[in-house]
């Protein structure tokens, strides 16, 4: 008898391991699958010179790494974004990844190499994230604007209707909100702030602002009825995920295209926000 209960119990933990080891599997391929095209379509007025139907892809925390983001899949991605026709690409930091359990890490110029395709209109504007400067964020803006790739660092840019605001990474101490809010001040346009964090959102004026950023990885790990079990943000599930409105404050967080600390998702597809920018009369 104590044979046939010692063999059972053996049976039962070789049956949680092999549940375990689904889970992690089936994880994994949620953390390479394609990225799925949310969509947004956000009301403006008609006279702030923004064209009916314009569109901005957001991209963010593309965590360049084995093995789950290798270069090879990211220009499989880069496709994926020219695809979808938009004005305007915006990447919202975190081009590269340092996970604990990574399996290769790849230079910062075979890194971005693959964004070297891509095509946007109105161009392609980016922001530093918390792993890019934990690398090194001067090699970064070096390679991404040989990519044509336009950095905002804590400054703003007019670009066509547009006044965006970029900001430096608030997790790492890099951001300076009042200088970028002053930049933007001089400039005309429907104003748009990217930022890696969601969190500056807080220490904006309440007024129309799209504000657009990633970071928190929609939790990268979110449990049923439980949500996030982590979101990099002190403010909890508060700019966890997706499209918000705070005031009259617009903000979409995106789940980010790879991953943080291990290469793992669940309930957190990979994805990218395509904004549809439609007016009316005010």
């Amino acid at each position: 008898m104590k044979s046939f209960a010692l063999s059972k119990k053996i049976w039962l933990l070789l049956g949680l391991i092999f549940l375990g080891l689904c889970l992690i599997g089936y994880m994994y391929f949620i953390a390479i699958s394609d990225p799925i095209i949310r969509r947004a379509n956000i009301i403006i007025s008609n006279d702030s010179g923004v064209k009916n139907g314009t569109k901005i892809l957001l991209v963010s925390d593309i965590h360049v790494a084995g093995p789950d983001m290798p270069p090879h899949r990211l220009a499989k991605i880069v496709s994926q974004i020219n695809a979808q026709n938009a004005d305007m690409v915006v990447f919202a930091g975190d081009f590269v990844s340092d996970k604990l359990v990574s399996t290769r890490y790849y230079e910062t110029a075979q890194a971005v190499a693959p964004l070297e395709k891509l095509t946007a209109p109105m161009g392609v504007i980016a922001v530093m994230g918390n792993h890019d400067h934990w690398r090194d964020a001067n090699e970064m803006r070096q390679e991404l604007r040989r990519q044509n790739i336009r950095i905002l660092d804590n400054e703003a840019a007019q670009i066509g209707p547009f006044n965006i605001g970029g900001v430096d990474d608030l997790f790492t101490q890099h951001m300076d909100l009042s200088k970028t809010l002053a930049a933007m001040n001089e400039q005309n346009g429907f104003p748009i702030i990217i930022s890696h964090s969601p969190d500056l959102t807080a220490q904006l004026p309440d007024k129309k602002l799209l504000i657009l950023a990633g970071h928190t990885h929609c939790g990268q790990i979110s449990l049923p009825f439980f949500g996030p079990i982590f979101t990099a943000s002190k403010y909890g599930n508060r700019y966890a995920c997706g499209l918000m409105k705070e005031g009259k404050k617009t903000i979409i967080v995106g789940a980010g295209l790879g991953t943080s600390i291990l290469p793992l998702r669940l309930g957190a597809r990979p994805d990218m926000w395509l904004i549809t920018l439609k007016t009316q009369t005010p």
